[in-house]
């Protein structure tokens, strides 16, 4: 027997606001930016529909609108579209990122995207405060947030505080350092350390490095992008020649059942790219003396580097990939030693240079010059 179903009806509020019965079901229409909203009270009470339209209303009246769809997106929803969005613009950070989104993840929870205020995110951070990624993780928390917001699934977004950050760049490798350093890390852990210290590249350049980038009859890396939205080639010789040989040498992959296959990256485990390597590097440091360090100091180190060996600005730039002349010197390349060095080499020319007395007569030689006659 067919079920028959109560009639239609319609009942208008003041306020552009109406509700509206289907079968036993009360739902409601409002309007929001020039467009119908219709949204399920979920009773079969009209009181109670009522209820949910004044509340809407007042919501839209008051610039507090949330919806019934922005009310159902929880932190992990607009996580999941960070990541997908950055994947689709091909962005080469994206493993990197999703290790930054686990924290986030378990804290939130299936916390509502709506219901994130800037008194959580401090509380997060105060938690979190130990560890060195916090800003990344607030930072991809933001841009999830903003993003949700220019796609139109929210309407606003709180204001997340973000830790201050000094820009001046401080973490160096001592030549000695590095290789007590490296000498601890597993393969190919250290290989990608190494490439890192002699061509100063970034961590998300060198990682996901393929073959297919790679030239062996020119001796060539050739990047095709980069975080400055350029490509450039890096050339392979010495040390860089002899490491890329060896991961040529390492690409050859024993299988299970005893066949093999090779690998499509550069610096692989078992023929997959390599994703996370923070605990080996931990240990490699406190092993070495050197904790603290950071990958990045790699490429801090290299451009000092060619520095200290006489390399042209622009010749290093081209190397390292640094886009413009004030972030390349964001890097602080002197320490003391490099300043006490320079202050002993100018004592010395000033010491070399002649000099005249007040009356412009008779004039004075000083240091070398005065002491050969």
């Amino acid at each position: 027997m067919r079920e028959t179903r109560a009639p239609s009806e319609t009942r208008a509020l003041r306020g552009m606001g109406r509700t509206l019965r289907r079968g036993q079901i009360w739902w409601i229409a409002y309007y929001f930016n020039g467009k119908e909203i219709r949204e399920s009270a979920k009773s079969t009470s009209e009181s109670d529909a009522r209820r949910l339209l004044k509340k809407r209303l007042k919501e839209i009246h008051g610039s507090r609108f949330v919806g019934p769809q922005q009310e159902k997106l929880t932190v992990d929803d607009l996580l999941d579209a960070l990541v997908t969005h950055l994947e689709t613009k091909g962005a080469k950070t994206v493993d990197r990122l999703k290790s930054h989104l686990k924290p986030l993840r378990e804290w939130f929870s299936l916390t509502r995207g709506v219901n994130v205020t800037t008194a959580d995110v401090e509380q997060y951070v105060a938690e979190r405060l130990k560890a060195g990624t916090v800003n990344r993780e607030t930072g991809a928390l933001k841009q999830a947030l903003n993003l949700a917001r220019k796609q139109a699934r929210l309407t606003r977004v709180p204001y997340i505080p973000m830790l201050r950050e000094d820009n001046a760049r401080q973490g160096f490798f001592e030549h000695a350092d590095f290789e007590k350093f490296v000498a601890n890390l597993p393969d190919p852990i250290n290989d990608i350390a190494r490439f890192g210290y002699l061509s100063g590249w970034r961590r998300g350049e060198i990682v996901p490095l393929t073959w297919d980038a790679v030239d062996r009859l020119a001796r060539e890396v050739r990047l095709r992008t980069s975080k400055n939205g350029q490509g450039r080639v890096l050339p392979l010789d010495g040390a860089l020649w002899d490491l890329m040989e060896r991961r040529w040498t390492a690409r050859t992959i024993q299988k299970k059942d005893g066949t093999t296959k090779l690998s499509e990256f550069v610096f692989h485990r078992n023929g997959e790219p390599v994703v996370d390597f923070r605990k080996p590097w931990k240990e490699a440091s406190k092993k070495a003396h050197v904790q603290g360090r950071l990958f990045h100091d790699l490429r801090r180190t290299a451009v000092r580097n060619m520095i200290r060996a006489g390399v042209p600005q622009s010749v290093a730039m081209s190397i390292s990939g640094h886009k413009t002349v004030s972030m390349f010197m964001r890097y602080n390349i002197t320490n003391a030693s490099d300043k006490i060095d320079a202050l002993r080499k100018t004592a010395e020319h000033l010491a070399a240079q002649p000099t005249k007395r007040q009356n412009g007569d008779v004039i004075e030689l000083q240091g070398r010059e005065a002491a050969s006659r």
